[in-house]
């Protein structure tokens, strides 16, 4: 009979996946051999963990003989037989020694492999993020319509220009102060940031407001400058500015938009003055807070094929409910300023204007972020310069209301509303450019680091 002991194992080659396991594997296989690392627990010889077991020789207890006398020694051939036995024996388990030194040595067990520590890797940069070029699509699409609402005002007697108009202030300020909101939310997160309430909206509104009045002025208008009350396209600067002052109030809320949306509402009860945009502020807060609260995939979810055939619907929808309504409807309500008792209104006739409008306001907002493209497109780069068509289409659009270019009888008609819709649209990618910016940052973006302190390093 073979002594199966120390005889090698039979095993097949095993393939690396094999040898990797699975959770439940530790990459030995069984008949283990000898020399194979063992548990503490598992060591038939009291090798501490760790420690490589030689082969032992089997030992063979002596067969029973009849009992003999103390003093009786073995005989010669006795003491000779053995000689040979164990001299064969030790020849065999140097042979099996040998073999042994020459396999490879298995793979441990997992249990009982000394425990390597990771070698430190350096950490390589984070990649710099890639600006969005949706929101940038948005806010071109948004800021070409602010010169087209204002260019109109001289020609809203004809009905084509007044429902043009009401069909862009149903949704285009309250989708601006949306996205101003979703890019809010983690203002206060960065001293830059903190800083731009007065690079961005401070400094340039003091400017502005002076160069405007001064602009009035040469056209022949009276000299008027109140920097309290912000005036024409100026309250979006003070509104802004006092929105994201409130950005950790309405952070800290556990239902914001409910509560914006109820103040919203019952500031219509109040007649507010315009000091500090204050009337606008409280007018469309509600569309600043919803854009707080949003996220990048509430974004998402307006991608889908059958919310964009929605949205076109909704789009044509409102365009025809805006040609109905231009003939008998007031622009007043359109502004998200004016009291229920400005508008002739009963208070509970009033919230359920107001209502309607925000609603009606939102579902245009939707469907606009659900139309507009996503990707690259030629106007993603004129995104990114919003402020200076904002703060600068003014000029030009003052000067052709007083020199009278938008008085020609044309221009009171769907081709007078197409060609001043054109017109502005050429403006607002001029004043995008960045030559634009070049000529006008030093003025609507001043750098003002002296004026900060530097942030202590503890």
């Amino acid at each position: 009979m073979s002594d199966t002991r120390f005889s090698p194992s039979v095993t097949t080659p095993r393939t690396p996946e094999e040898d990797a396991g699975g959770p439940a594997q530790t990459g030995a296989r069984w008949p283990l051999p000898e020399e194979a690392f063992w548990s503490e627990a598992a060591d038939p010889h009291g090798v501490a963990p760790g420690e490589l077991t030689e082969p032992q020789p089997v030992v063979k207890a002596p067969a029973k003989s009849p009992a003999k006398g103390p003093e009786e020694a073995p005989s010669k051939g006795a003491v000779e037989g053995s000689a040979k036995t164990s001299s064969k024996g030790a020849v065999k388990d140097d042979a099996r020694a040998t073999v042994t030194k020459e396999r490879p040595q298995p793979r441990t067990t997992t249990d009982d492999r000394p425990q390597q520590q990771p070698e430190p890797k350096l950490e390589a940069e984070p990649p710099r993020r890639k600006r969005d070029p949706f929101l940038d699509n948005v806010k071109f699409v948004l800021i070409a319509l602010v010169p087209i609402g204002h260019a109109l005002v001289p020609t809203l007697a004809a009905g084509s220009n007044r429902a043009l108009y009401i069909f862009i202030y149903t949704f285009h300020m309250p989708l601006f102060v949306l996205i101003s909101g979703y890019l809010s939310r983690n203002f206060w997160n960065s001293n830059a940031k903190t800083n731009k309430l007065v690079d961005t909206f401070l400094i340039p509104y003091v400017i502005v407001e002076v160069g405007y009045a001064i602009l009035r002025t040469s056209v022949g208008q009276k000299w008027s400058l109140t920097i309290i009350d912000p005036a024409w396209l100026n309250w979006y600067l003070l509104a802004l500015l006092f929105w994201r002052l409130s950005t950790p109030v309405w952070k800290r809320m556990k239902f914001p938009v409910p509560v914006a949306i109820a103040i919203y509402l019952f500031a219509g009860f109040s007649q507010i003055s315009g000091d500090f945009s204050m009337d606008r502020f409280f007018g469309l807060v509600p569309f600043f807070v919803i854009g707080l609260v949003m996220q990048p995939e509430h974004f998402e979810m307006l991608n889908r094929r059958w919310i964009k055939i929605l949205a076109a619907l909704t789009v044509l929808g409102a365009a025809a409910v805006a040609i109905y309504i231009a003939p008998k409807a007031p622009l007043d309500p359109f502004y998200f300023k004016a009291s229920y008792q400005d508008l002739h209104l009963s208070w509970y006739m009033g919230l359920a204007l107001r209502s309607g409008l925000l609603v009606c306001s939102l579902a245009m907002c939707f469907a606009v972020l659900a139309l507009v493209p996503r990707g690259e497109t030629w106007f993603s780069d004129l995104g990114t310069r919003t402020l200076y068509c904002y703060l600068l289409h003014g000029i030009p659009v003052l000067v052709a209301k007083e020199m009278g270019w938008l008085d020609f009888p044309w221009l009171f008609g769907p081709l007078g509303a197409l060609a001043i819709a054109s017109s502005c649209f050429a403006l607002a990618i001029v004043l995008c450019l960045p030559e634009t910016r070049t000529i006008f940052k030093w003025v609507l973006e001043p750098r003002l680091t002296w004026l900060y302190r530097r942030p202590s390093r503890s």
